[in-house]
């Protein structure tokens, strides 16, 4: 080691020491405590203008200090404690007293500090605020996070003489220079190569996006094309990652024309673009070049979270011009009706939003990195501190994983059509009252889609609650509802949608019977094995049309080859 790294190296096993000589633990663990301090947090929920019950912290107060008492009890009798966290399953967590002990005491003091935010008396939106805000602090606050806290990283330490943090230092300041934790090898991912390689080629292109048709893997297709409209937040490639968790391909495989946007990734010059325009220039451009293209007046349509939430936009926009160019809709994991937003309430109020308009309103770009920083947060253990702790306490490299190096490679918004997105649907919630907003020049009413509709949400999803996924089942086609279809699959936001039929895995819930309480419909509902994929090609080969014969070449006279899949649009990276 050199001088520098060996003189980092003693003073953290200095700390380490110390911290293992410690005389009275007990006067260490209440400086950490909810109640222990004058800056504990009931004095913090008052500077949030938040109170609690006198009765209830008292009632805390006698409960938390119970427990303590009992915890130091068996500290003195050398009676390890038990706990089950994740984040403390190594076993060296659980043999040695010290580690164990600051386990233990972190744990009672998370759990009372969740128990205090529950208990505050505020306004709903102040105490979700408030709830998320601890949370943020008691996840920062894990002694697995510091290197003097953490035993797997200590050990790591003396196993390697030093290189584990050597190799951490090296890979936080790479971080630092990128800009954010890396959450995969990304050298081992190259889009084009090994992620997106599904054959097809670029037919239509414009500022806003590239228009992909994937080349046949059938002899016969279905007569109606299949056109999908992923997020702009992120690359389309979520939906074509490799060959064997490619939806893509899949609906490719199952006989379908498959026509598919790739967004572009927003740049200066693109910093005065509008909600209009993406769907104007954006999903109704791609609708009205694939009937061109497949001479087909109808089509499968297919939108993705804020893709789908576009398309929608756009199908009642052509709707209120007598244009009806859907078979079907399928919708994943999609906000309609915005009143339940899970966790990002918190990021949305008058205050926030009309910060944003004076900012960006106007022009400018809302950055891809900041939007990927306020998704980690809704997940830091998995997405922050568990990683700090891999890379960076234990100098571990992270394994190749194409759903991380997806999630890694996030993309710019414009900051007029951010704007108008956060004020009319998370903000005002106005996009599902019928022709309360005009948009491209028309009044939007969703219920005026003619078309059938798959409804896909993932019970564990934080982006999107399911029960508002189930929501739209009341928006869309609300005079043919019996021809709706909602199901429900097992994980979160893209692992539920991404899971692939060919692997078996997870479940997924079925009732056709949709009425207005989500709960009822999913306490009647049946759980199946496996992945729901199949039930969405049932779904579309339903609406696809007779069976013809698969195009021989991509485009038409009009709409030529421009270049192969997965066209230049998706390789560019956010700066």
């Amino acid at each position: 080691m050199s001088d520098n790294l060996q003189s980092m190296y003693a003073s953290w096993m200095q700390q380490i020491m110390a911290q293992a000589m410690k005389q009275n633990p007990l006067q260490d663990w209440m400086k950490h405590s909810p109640f222990g301090n004058e800056s504990s947090i009931p004095q913090m929920l008052k500077e949030f203008g938040a109170e609690l019950d006198p009765q209830v912290l008292t009632r805390l107060q006698a409960e938390y200090f119970e427990e303590l008492g009992n915890l130091w009890k068996d500290f003195l009798s050398a009676k390890l404690p038990e706990f089950n966290d994740r984040r403390f399953s190594a076993p060296d967590w659980h043999k040695q007293t010290n580690h164990a002990y600051n386990a233990a005491m972190y744990l009672l003091n998370a759990r009372f500090l969740s128990l205090l935010a529950d208990s505050v008396k505020a306004p709903e939106k102040k105490r979700q605020k408030i709830r998320f805000a601890v949370q943020q602090m008691i996840d920062a606050m894990s002694p697995a996070n510091f290197l003097a806290t953490n035993p797997e990283a200590q050990a790591k330490l003396v196993e390697t003489g030093g290189e584990s943090l050597m190799h951490g230092i090296s890979q936080m300041l790479d971080d630092m220079q990128k800009g954010r934790i890396s959450l995969t090898d990304e050298s081992a991912f190259e889009v084009g190569k090994n992620v997106a390689t599904s054959e097809g080629k670029v037919i239509f292109e414009n500022r806003l996006f590239q228009l992909i048709q994937f080349s046949p893997l059938t002899k016969t297709v279905h007569q109606r094309p299949l056109l999908m409209v992923p997020p702009c937040i992120n690359k389309y490639y979520i939906l074509d990652l490799q060959p064997e968790n490619s939806l893509v391909r899949y609906a490719v495989e199952q006989g379908h024309t498959v026509f598919l946007i790739s967004w572009a990734n927003p740049d200066e010059s693109m910093g005065d673009v509008t909600w209009d325009d993406y769907i104007e220039q954006g999903a109704m451009k791609a609708i009205e070049v694939v009937q061109e293209i497949s001479k087909q007046d109808k089509m499968n349509a297919f939108g993705f979270c804020v893709g789908g939430t576009i398309l929608s936009t756009a199908l009642a926009v052509l709707a209120d011009r007598g244009i009806h160019p859907a078979s079907s809709l399928t919708l994943l994991t999609t906000l309609l009706d915005f009143s339940n937003t899970g966790v990002l309430d918190v990021f949305v109020d008058e205050l926030q939003v009309s910060m944003r308009e004076q900012t960006l309103g106007h022009g400018g770009l809302m950055p891809g990195r900041d939007l990927a920083s306020t998704f980690s947060s809704l997940r830091p253990n998995d997405l922050v501190w568990n990683y700090v702790q891999s890379n960076y306490l234990k100098g571990q490299k992270p394994p190749a994983f194409d759903l991380l190096y997806w999630n890694s490679d996030s993309t710019n918004l414009p900051g007029p059509m951010f704007c108008w997105y956060l004020r009319n649907t998370y903000l005002e919630n106005s996009l599902m009252l019928p022709n309360k907003l005009r948009v491209a020049g028309s009044p939007v009413d969703l219920g005026r889609i003619d078309a059938p509709v798959f409804i896909y949400g993932s019970r564990e999803d934080h982006i999107v609650p399911w029960q508002a996924a189930y929501a739209s089942t009341a928006i869309l086609n609300p005079k043919k509802k019996t021809k709706n279809r909602f199901v429900l699959g097992a994980s979160g936001h893209i692992a539920g949608v991404i899971n692939p039929a060919s692997k078996n895995k997870r479940n997924y819930w079925l009732n056709d019977k949709i009425g207005q309480d989500p709960q009822q419909w999913f306490d009647s509902a049946q759980e199946v094995p496996g992945s729901w994929w199949p039930e969405w090609a049932q779904f579309l080969s339903e609406h696809g049309g007779k069976m013809v014969k698969a195009p021989l070449k991509a485009g038409n006279v009009v709409y030529s080859e421009i270049e192969s899949a997965p066209g230049r649009y998706v390789k560019v990276r956010a700066n």
